[in-house]
Formats: structure tokens, C-alpha cells, sequence
């Protein structure tokens, strides 16, 4: 960590009590380090349990005509081998569409999925048992690109269609156009923890579901459907997850009901846990977006028209390609008001894994497209993008008139204008772009490239009724308080928060406070923690309850000892009455004694929250969250290497709830950022198989590829809207910040031509990719 970040994060002079605000470490992070956290496959594995492997279709888009299983089931340790017809419920894990069988019957439609499930006493035994299975196909014509869905018209959703102003108009009125092309691709999740559930048979059809997940209430859904029971009769636990980034939203709902439906039929615990190439054949990834643009802009490089075509490769189901398109949408703006926009999005079918939510879920696939469109202006301008940038920025009030979304909604917390304005002081970017420019006229080979990108992303989920969130807070007569939220935990830091809100709202130190494992029978009905939205709203469903059983302690304490409720302060764990300390647990077991009620319930529902799906308008977002990055490469043009020298990052996170966290979260969705956009490349064959399926092909970003001079900032900032604390989430916004290292890769390469031409770079920026974008450039000067 650098100087500059370090000194920000050091703790406040403030009482040791006053959690919020404050930088503590990971509530986990002790645990992390000694290697003592359980994660699911950790958990004491009970006698009998057995181990399942899934056996996957080796054709891209096939009928099924026979399948021998005969040599599985005789293999070494083989208890049984389940195919669709022994599912005894509904044989689908689709989160919104019922197009996602748990196991194929009859039609495969990509390579890797799963057709039959074997299960044994090892994991080895069922792994190497699953590969023996004999399928005989029926080939069918096989669609794998989101062009070749767009020419077959092969859609998984209906076209999704916004229009604003009258785009004729504009265009003719515009005095420049740019149009063009743009394939941004997808990306992995690779959490370090695989796909992985454990099953325990209970009594009277009940079912235990130990599951890495982010959405454990859906998980208890999809599970009972499989097993034709009522929800009622299912219990998904998860108590931390070894990263998600997206991919356990809604697709460890497979894992999960296998699992389920082994364990359920043998009556015997069960554990499927994927290992890396199984699971990154099986599962979705972050869709790759293909794009047609055409804009109209004024001799300054005002957006005056915009009409933009997004292709989205779904996959072969609609899984949540409906929602990831809808954001994207909405994020086409990204901080730039557009007065005449029509914009449609397209959710092509394919033969390939369901895509599915990953990190920013669509934001960053909308976003990109205006970014490249408004680096296209610039460089036929002849100006900085950084001033063509501001120039297209939302207003600040409505006396602007360029504060309305696409969509309708207002932009009340508009910062942009001064956060943009601190970073380019503290990044001391004119000076550096004119060193980078100088540096370039005197080096034929090695190009140096600076670009500037902002970020404004809409803080809530899509669906309106998802915004919603429930917390159960008991205190124990020794003064210790336990709490219990609908989010899940995968090293983002939500318990954490979650845990300094609650101390704060009792007075406590944090160590009072401790956070137990997401149990789907403690809070009912959660959404998935997804959406940025973990800490805002489990965060105001604990202080809630919290904030009960406080005034219940204050009115139990204003009657015993006489006193105005309003001179009663909870504090530095001690509860002052009229001015006298007593402590925290001393009034706790007096409170028990008097019967009072020393737990309870809490629940948030975000306010203000509106979507006409039909239309694409409404109030779909609490608030924005902004921030900005300056990010400088060294890009060798002979062999397509580059090098990202410096990145300088402020993010606006309100009120940080943990100045810690939030810059951690900083740093880590910028480089993972970074990653989909330059090194993290998806290949699939002719025959539609997956090829990048190991970290041996798939390459993310390492430790050397992080930049050595890295300063990150929060940008000091009050939320507008009455969120947790006036804070604001942190974790999705940042992996659009490095935009800026794409924008400076495609900066080094255009310096070859003199800066004239815009090089045709897509993404990911690999060493190919940036080779033959620099064989363009040169070709076409």
C-alpha cells in the first residue's frame, strides 16, 4: 500500500465505540490469515456422506439419442448415477425463466452441460466415473457469437428498446457524425473458491444446504422445486464464500439442487464441489457485448444525437441476461447527458454457457461504449478527451436543463464536476499528458499513453421489489449482541459494516458484536447480495433492530431511574443516565430481569424506487455513486507488451462506513477491471468448446501486473440520499474506473499516427489485440 493511501485510512480521533466511520480490519480477516475460516467445503463432513461429480456434453447443440451409463455405474466406489427422469420435482434452476434445466433431458445445447450426475464415496471415484458414460448425439447447427445470433434473429429475451428526444432531428442538426464498431469481451469470475454444495437429509423430507452462495433464499427455492417440496422444508446456510464477484447470484442454484436431489434420493449427506475446469466449463460468465454506434456532435464535441445497437451474447438461457441488459441501458450515459438517444439492446441466444451477473452486471458493458464514443470525438477534434469529457458531463441543478437520464430520472447529487477537478489536480494530469506526448516524439518503439475516465453508477437493483432487507439482533444477558442479516459474506466486507453499524447504534466496541452465518431459517425471503446494495440496505435492517432494543434499554432505564429519556446516551460501553455511567451488560441483565424484550426484528425497504419495464423510465436508482481515474502505460509496439506505470483512482463512497474496505474495494475492482479489458480473454473453438477453462489458458491479473505507483483516495462526500450513515456501497462502481488504462493503451497506439487516427481496438487489449490495432493505425497513415 503506498504513503498516500496509508495515511487516509489511519484511524480518526475518535472513541474507540464510534465503529462507523472508522477503519477497522476484516471481521474474518484473523481467521483468513491462520487459515481457521470454514468455508463449505471445510465443514466437518458427516459419516455416510458422499461425493458427486457432474458428467458434461461434449457437443455444443445436440439431441441426445442414447446415453450408456453402464461402465459408470460399475466404476470404483459408484453408489449411483442420476439423470433427469429421478429429479422427483421441477427439473429447472432458471432465476426468472424457466429455460435452465438442472440436468439436460434429451437436447444439449452447450458444451459442458451437465447431463448426468454420479455419485460416490470419493470425489476422485465420481469424477473418474463421470467420464466414462457414452452419449451418442445428433448434431444441430450450433450459434456461438453474438453476431451470428443477431443474423439467425435468435434471441433468448425480446428486444429491449429506449428512445429520448427526436434523434432525426438531432442528427441533422449535428454538424459532425462518428459511427463504428466495438466487441467488448466477457470475463470469468474465477473466485477462489469453486462452485460447491453440501446436502444433509433431515428428518420429514427436510434438507440442510450448506451452500457457497449469494443468494441463499433463492437457493432454498430452486431446491425445493427439485425436490417437489415446500420452501418450508428447506434450510440454505452459507457463512462466507471464497469470492463471487456475481457468479454464486444465481448459478449455484445448479450445484446446490444436484446436490439435493443425490441426497434426498440416497438419504445420505452429499457434496458437489467443482473443481476449476469443470467449473468454468459448466458455468456463465460476464456477457461480451458487441456494438454498432452512431453519433452526432457539435465543433466542440457536444453529444447532440447517439443511437447505439448492444448485442449481448446470453448464452443458450435467459438467466439473467434481462436485467444485465436493462443496466446497461441505463449505464449507456454513463456521467454524459444525452439529449437524444435510441438505444437497443439484444440478448442473442448462443450454444455457450448462460451468461450470467458478474461485477457491475452490465453498468461497465453500457459505459464502455460512451467512452470509446467520446475518445473517437476527441482524437477527430484535435482535443484532449478530458475537456470533451467535462464538456458532456451532467449538469449540476435544474437550471442546466442536462440533469435528466435517458431514462427519466433526476441527477440530484451531481459531484462529478468537483471530483474531477481534485483528481486532475492531484494527478497532476496536464503536465503528465504533455511529458507523455514528449516522451512519444523522441521513442519509435516504445509508446507511452494517459487517459482520464469518470464513473457514475446507479446504487440499487433493477427490480424494485428486490430492494429489501430483513435482520434479526439479539443481546445475551452478558451484554454481547449476536446479529443475523440477509447478506452473505464473500470478502467484500458486508459483516464487517454490517457489525460496526450495529455497534455504533448500542455504544459498543466492536468486539462486542459478532455476526453469524447467513441461515435462510433466521431471515426469510432475502435478496441476493448482488447490486452493490449488501451494506445499504442489510446495514439499515440491523440498525433498525438495533435502534429497538436501544429505546427499549431507554425507556427501561428512564423509568428505573427517574429520568428524561432524551439524557440517556449509549456510549463507549456504557449506557449514561443523567450523566452517570452504567455499564452496557449491568443494564442488559437488569433489563432481562424486568422481562424486557432484549431482541429484535429489523427490515428496510429503499423509498422512491420506480420501473416502468415497458417503457425503460422510472426512478430505478437511490442514489449515484461517482469517481474518477487517471491511468499511464508504456505499450511496446513491436510485440503488443504493456506496462501500466501509474493509476491514480478517487472514488466517492459517502460516508465511509470503513475507509479500509472501501479502498480495498477500490484497488480490487480496479484491477479486476483492468483484467476483463486487457489479459482475461474467452476463446471458444469451431465446435463451441470452451478453451479457456484453467488458469493455464485464462490469464488474470497477477501481483506484477498491478501498477507500482497506485494511489487511491475517497472523495470526501456527504450521500445525498438518506442512505446507512450517508454512506455509499463501493462495490461494483470501481471496476469501471479503469476505463482509463484501456483509453490509455488505445492513447500510446494512436500517437503512431500522430494522434489522427482512432485506432480500432477491442477488448480485451491483449498483446494481439493491441498489435493489430497498431498494423491499422500504421497501415492506414
Amino acid at each position: 500500500m503506498n504513503k498516500q493511501t496509508d495515511s487516509f485510512i489511519k484511524q480518526p480521533a475518535q472513541a474507540r465505540w464510534a465503529a462507523v466511520g472508522i477503519a477497522q480490519p476484516h471481521e474474518s480477516a484473523r481467521l483468513h490469515v491462520l487459515g481457521e475460516a470454514t468455508y463449505t467445503d471445510d465443514i466437518p463432513e458427516l459419516q455416510g456422506t458422499l461425493h458427486a461429480a457432474l458428467g458434461l456434453s461434449q457437443k455444443a447443440h445436440a439431441r441426445v439419442k442414447s446415453i450408456d451409463l453402464a461402465e459408470a455405474r460399475k466404476s470404483r466406489g459408484v453408489v449411483a448415477v442420476l439423470t433427469a427422469k429421478d429429479i422427483p420435482g421441477t427439473n429447472d434452476c432458471g432465476p426468472i425463466i424457466h429455460d435452465d434445466p438442472i440436468l439436460a433431458d434429451g437436447l444439449v445445447q452447450y458444451v459442458g452441460q451437465p447431463v448426468f450426475l454420479v455419485v460416490a464415496d470419493t470425489h476422485d471415484n465420481a469424477r473418474r466415473a463421470a467420464r466414462l458414460a457414452r452419449i451418442d448425439y445428433e448434431e444441430l447447427p450450433a450459434i456461438l457469437t453474438p453476431q451470428d445470433a443477431k443474423r439467425a434473429q435468435s434471441w433468448v429475451l425480446p428486444p429491449m428498446h429506449l428512445a429520448r428526444g427526436d434523434l432525426r432531428q438531432a442528427f441533422e442538426q449535428a454538424p459532425h457524425r462518428v459511427k463504428g464498431e466495438l466487441y467488448v469481451g466477457g470475463q470469468e469470475q474465477f473466485y477462489l473458491e469453486g462452485q460447491v454444495s453440501y446436502a444433509i437429509p433431515k428428518e420429514d423430507h427436510g434438507m440442510l444446504v450448506y451452500c457457497s452462495t449469494q443468494h441463499p433464499s433463492e437457493m432454498q427455492h430452486v431446491v425445493a422445486h427439485a425436490l417437489g417440496l415446500h420452501s418450508h422444508h428447506v434450510v440454505v446456510e452459507c457463512r462466507r464464500m471464497g469470492g463471487g464477484f456475481g457468479g454464486k447470484e444465481s448459478q449455484s442454484a445448479l450445484w446446490a439442487a444436484a446436490a439435493s436431489i443425490a441426497a434426498a434420493r440416497l438419504k445420505r449427506p452429499v457434496k458437489l464441489r467443482a473443481d476449476r475446469d469443470d467449473d468454468m466449463m459448466v458455468t456463465g460468465k460476464r456477457h461480451d457485448f458487441h456494438y454498432e454506434y452512431e453519433i452526432g456532435y457539435d465543433h466542440d464535441g457536444r453529444i447532440l444525437a447517439a443511437r447505439v445497437e448492444m448485442v449481448a451474447r446470453a448464452g443458450y438461457s435467459a438467466d439473467l441476461s434481462g436485467p444485465v441488459a436493462t443496466r446497461a441501458v441505463c449505464h449507456f450515459d454513463n456521467a454524459y447527458y444525452l439529449p437524444a438517444v435510441d438505444i437497443l439492446a439484444l440478448c442473442g441466444k448462443t450454444n455457450t454457457q448462460s451468461n450470467t451477473a458478474f461485477r457491475g452486471f452490465g453498468g461497465p458493458q453500457g459505459a464502455i461504449a460512451i467512452e470509446y464514443v467520446i475518445d473517437d470525438i476527441a482524437r477527430n477534434l484535435g482535443k484532449d478527451p478530458l475537456d470533451v469529457r467535462k464538456l458532456n458531463f451532467y449538469g449540476r441543478d435544474d437550471a442546466e436543463g442536462r440533469n435528466v437520464t435517458q431514462y427519466g430520472q433526476k441527477v440530484v447529487d451531481n459531484v462529478i464536476h468537483e471530483l474531477v477537478a481534485e483528481l486532475e489536480a492531484d494527478s497532476d494530469y496536464r503536465a503528465r499528458r504533455k511529458a507523455v506526448r514528449a516522451f512519444n516524439a523522441t521513442s519509435p518503439v516504445l509508446k507511452k499513453g494517459i487517459a482520464f475516465t469518470p464513473v457514475k453508477f446507479g446504487i440499487a437493483f433493477n427490480l424494485t421489489h428486490l430492494n429489501q432487507a430483513g435482520a434479526l439482533v439479539h443481546v445475551y444477558v452478558d451484554g454481547s449482541v449476536l446479529v443475523n442479516h440477509g447478506g452473505t459474506e464473500m470478502g467484500q466486507g458486508v459483516n464487517t459494516k454490517v457489525a460496526q453499524v450495529v455497534a455504533h447504534e448500542l455504544g459498543l466496541d466492536l468486539s462486542h458484536v459478532r455476526i453469524s452465518a447467513t441461515d435462510t431459517s433466521k431471515v426469510a425471503n432475502t435478496s441476493a447480495t448482488a447490486a452493490s446494495t449488501g451494506a445499504d440496505l442489510n446495514g439499515m435492517a440491523a440498525q433498525d433492530a438495533a435502534r429497538q432494543i436501544r429505546e427499549r434499554l431507554s425507556a427501561f432505564a428512564a423509568q428505573t431511574w427517574q429520568v428524561d429519556p432524551s439524557t440517556i446516551r449509549f456510549a463507549d460501553n456504557q449506557v449514561y443516565i443523567d450523566g452517570s455511567p452504567e455499564p452496557f451488560p449491568s443494564l442488559v441483565r437488569r433489563a432481562y430481569n424486568a422481562r424486557v424484550q432484549l431482541w429484535s426484528d429489523g427490515f428496510y425497504a429503499t423509498p422512491g424506487l420506480h420501473w416502468d419495464a415497458a417503457t425503460m423510465t422510472g426512478n430505478p436508482f437511490f442514489y449515484f455513486a461517482y469517481g474518477a481515474a487517471v491511468s499511464e502505460v508504456i505499450v511496446d509496439t513491436l510485440t503488443g507488451e504493456w506496462k501500466l506505470l501509474r493509476a491514480d483512482a478517487l472514488y466517492d463512497a459517502g460516508n465511509s462506513l470503513n475507509p479500509a474496505i472501501d479502498i480495498g474495494q477500490v484497488e480490487g475492482g480496479f484491477i479486476q477491471g483492468m483484467g476483463w479489458l486487457t489479459t482475461e480473454e474467452l476463446w471458444w473453438d469451431k465446435a463451441g468448446k470452451l478453451m479457456t477453462h484453467a488458469p493455464s489458458t485464462y490469464k488474470i491479473p497477477a501481483v506484477s501486473d498491478c501498477p507500482r505507483d497506485f494511489r487511491v483516495k475517497l472523495f470526501r462526500n456527504r450521500n445525498a440520499s438518506d442512505s446507512i450513515h450517508r454512506s455509499k456501497a463501493v462495490g461494483e462502481p470501481p471496476l469501471l474506473l479503469p476505463f482509463s488504462v484501456f483509453f490509455a493503451i488505445r492513447d500510446a497506439i494512436a500517437s503512431l499516427a500522430d494522434y489522427k487516427r482512432n485506432p480500432p481496438l477491442n477488448a480485451p487489449a491483449t498483446s494481439e489485440a493491441i498489435l493489430n490495432a497498431v498494423d491499422a493505425v500504421c497501415t492506414s497513415t
